[in-house]
């Protein structure tokens, strides 16, 4: 008979977290995108860059609340997890790319650091919970 592996409890923990502070950025993104921006050190975006920004504040309460959805499955927790990582890596890199203007550059060293930061977090949650 085959038994069912136990979740860890730190690694669902970690991933809770990183799931409510998805859906907190996106849905603040998504319906309040100026101050977000400049929260984030983005400056006075225009409709272009309002644009782009719901659409990642979109994708991250997707993500955050798909991974909410599946707090009780480990596999796909551990699934969504590892989508989190690669995106958040994803950012840490593209936000590394705006660094070098300087007009977004202090909004891009933040994004790689929260980025990088998110990432790691991510690991370590999705090796807990293999």
């Amino acid at each position: 008979m085959l038994r069912k592996r136990k979740t860890d409890p730190l690694g669902r923990q970690v991933a809770l977290f990183l799931a409510v502070d998805r859906v907190a950025l996106g849905v603040g993104v998504l319906f309040a995108t100026r101050p977000a921006l400049k929260a984030m050190k983005f400056g006075e975006p225009g409709p272009a860059g309002e644009a782009l920004a719901k659409f990642g504040g979109g994708r991250d309460l997707a993500l955050g609340l798909l991974t909410l959805a599946a707090r009780n499955d480990r596999e796909a927790l551990r699934t969504l997890l590892a989508a989190g990582v690669a995106l958040d890596a994803a950012d840490a890199f593209s936000l590394g790319l705006a660094a070098r203007d300087p007009e977004t550059r202090a909004a891009g060293l933040g994004g790689v650091v929260a980025g990088s930061a998110a990432a790691l977090v991510g690991l370590f949650a999705w090796r807990r919970l293999g």
